[in-house]
This record gives C-alpha cells, sequence and structure tokens, in this order.
C-alpha cells in the first residue's frame, strides 16, 4: 500500500492545527431568540425575545407620566415584572430622561412612543440600550430586544431558546 502525502496541504493543515484554539476564542455568543436576562439596577430576572422583525428594543412601562427636569423632557413609568427566577412579580419606578420618540406602525395604526436608556444583563455584558416604552401586559415577553442592540450581542439562533444564563457581576458595561 502507498502513501501519498501532498506537500501543497501540509501548510494547511498546519495552519489548522494552530488556528483552531484562536478560531474558538473569538467565536461570537449564540443567543437563543428567547433568553433570560436582568432588568438593572434591580437585577430583576425577565424573559426577553431578541426580535429580529423590530428595530428599537422595548421594555412594558405602566403609568407614564412626562415631567419636566432642568430644562429637559423626562419620564416617570412603572415597571411590573414576573421575576423568572423567583415567579414573583416585582414593581420598579424609574424615572429616566427622554432621549427621542419613535413613531410606531401597526395593524391598529400608529402611535408616537417615549424611547429611555436602561440597563441590562444578556450573558455576562452589561448593555446601556434605548427602549421604547408600552404596555406590553398583553405580550407572552415583557422586554424586546431589537435590532439595534442585537447587532451588538452576536448570533442569533431561532432553532434555540434560554442559552445563557446572567451573570453580570463582574462586568463593565458594552452599549
Amino acid at each position: 500500500m502507498k502513501k501519498i502525502f501532498n506537500v501543497q496541504l501540509a501548510p494547511a493543515l498546519l495552519a489548522l492545527c494552530f488556528a483552531a484554539p484562536y478560531a474558538a476564542a473569538d467565536a461570537p455568543i449564540v443567543f437563543g431568540w428567547i433568553e433570560e436576562g436582568k432588568l438593572l439596577p434591580e437585577k430583576v430576572s425577565v424573559k426577553m425575545k431578541l426580535d429580529t422583525g423590530a428595530l428599537t428594543s422595548s421594555l412594558h412601562a405602566e403609568d407614564l407620566e412626562k415631567f419636566e427636569r432642568n430644562g429637559d423632557d423626562w419620564i416617570r413609568f412603572r415597571v411590573e415584572l414576573e421575576d423568572i427566577d423567583t415567579d414573583e412579580m416585582v414593581e420598579s419606578e424609574f424615572e429616566r430622561e427622554i432621549e427621542r420618540h419613535i413613531k410606531v406602525r401597526g395593524a391598529g395604526g400608529s402611535e408616537r412612543r417615549p424611547v429611555v436608556k436602561m440597563r441590562i444583563c444578556l450573558g455576562n455584558r452589561i448593555y446601556h440600550e434605548e427602549f421604547s416604552l408600552n404596555d406590553r401586559d398583553k405580550m407572552n415577553y415583557p422586554l424586546l430586544i431589537g435590532r439595534r442592540t442585537l447587532e451588538k450581542l452576536g448570533v442569533v439562533d431561532a432553532s434555540k431558546t434560554f442559552t445563557s444564563e446572567p451573570d453580570c457581576s463582574d462586568s463593565e458595561s458594552q452599549g
């Protein structure tokens, strides 16, 4: 039996052997279409839908009350979510500066929604992102992650759910 060794393939095979460990370290994080995240600073664990069909992320909010602070437009709102770690309802009140407004179109027409910045923990990173505020009580997921945030996260595999647990104890902000 004759053994054949292709001298031309040897450098490529050698490069693959040495590059494989580095490729795994640089591989993007893969998230499922539903993930557990934490709304910060309260650290409330919540189900998040990673939605490639939405541009801007959205957060369930009730009792929206606009006011002015130091000449800037602010909003006070209440967030009531089920903490998926404890199955308890957690209610928090927030005050945030309004970053902008967006116009959302749907089957029932269109509406303007305020957009604020919020911090979330997803995987092992903290993201400081924009969220439109909307009553999502009738929706399955109180927090929706849109494409503006998704482009910072990594890959979304629509066949998977809950691929990582939020752990941001030693993490720095990414967004």
